[in-house]
């Protein structure tokens, strides 16, 4: 009694929880709700990922260790190396492929911006007929006008120049019609205040669209460098010789090297051509991710 006197608060004092034992069961906390989705995500992974793996493992193989089907790194990274780079010059040939593939992909943005802007804010004769040629010209690919287009750039003298690989690429109506879409969703309200403010079309473009249009434009980017990158057909046709020629027709010489198919000098040599794409892309993926995203109801 003299105790509860002292301490009155122990009348009200909860008793200890009992400690329970674990659940056998508990490991399953550990398991994500949806394991199936996380499991079928894991084996697209590792199906997606083998190839890769497997060509990095036979880029330093000779043809002896790739028949063998060793999935371990090789001892011939050295020898394809200098068959790549030294005696079939493939860094040479990605020289020329950035110098092409960055023009294009300058040139195209540039051209697609003006011609964006003057469907959206322009007004002129034939815009609307204008407009549906470029929708018209969205059907037709390259390889229906490449004859035509031979006999015009041979005619012209651009035969194995940088002009003949990089001019006749530089209009894209992919890209126009898109950055017609992105500008018509662009309020008109800012148009009217940079008139107002008597800023003139460029100053407009270049000050208010463009701020606008990063996503848009990165992701225009990234399609069209890896487009130009991986032209074969035409540069095959109009370049004659080792000085002009792109990189994935230089590919075509580590076909046959010492008179027999040399797999991993071919190999080495697609992982080496890959990388300045797959850089371009990792540079420019969130608005690539963001100008390609679905627009979605909040």
């Amino acid at each position: 009694m003299a105790q509860l006197l002292q301490d009155p608060q122990s009348l009200t004092a909860q008793p200890s929880p009992v400690r329970q034992k674990a659940s056998p069961l508990s490991w399953r906390r550990w398991i994500p709700e949806r394991w199936y989705v996380h499991l079928g995500l894991w084996l697209a992974c590792l199906a997606l990922g083998f190839p890769v793996l497997y060509a990095l493992i036979v880029s330093t193989q000779n043809n002896a260790e790739v028949f063998r089907y060793q999935l371990t790194f090789g001892s011939s990274l050295a020898f394809n190396w200098q068959q790549v780079m030294v005696a079939r010059h493939l860094g040479h040939y990605m020289v020329n492929s950035a110098i092409v593939a960055t023009a294009i992909t300058v040139g195209k943005t540039v051209l697609s911006l003006l011609a964006g802007l003057a469907f959206v804010y322009f007004r002129f004769p034939g815009k609307g007929l204008a407009f549906g040629f470029v929708l018209i010209t969205l059907m037709m690919p390259t390889e229906i006008l490449i004859i035509a287009l031979l006999r015009l750039v041979t005619n012209l003298g651009w035969g194995s120049t940088y002009y003949a690989l990089i001019v006749p690429f530089l209009a894209s109506a992919t890209s126009t019609f898109l950055f017609r879409q992105h500008f018509s969703n662009i309020p008109r309200e800012l148009a009217e205040a940079a008139q107002l403010d008597g800023a003139n079309p460029l100053q407009f473009l270049t000050q208010v669209l463009i701020p606008l249009s990063w996503n848009a434009i990165g992701a225009q980017a990234v399609i069209h460098f890896v487009y130009a990158w991986n032209m074969y057909l035409w540069p095959r046709l109009i370049v004659q010789g080792r000085e002009r020629q792109v990189v994935q027709v230089g590919l075509q010489s580590l076909l046959n090297l010492d008179s027999s198919a040399s797999y991993g000098p071919m190999m080495l040599g697609a992982i080496i051509a890959s990388i300045p794409p797959l850089v371009v892309f990792i540079a420019l993926q969130k608005p690539f991710m963001s100008g390609l995203a679905l627009s979605r109801d909040k």
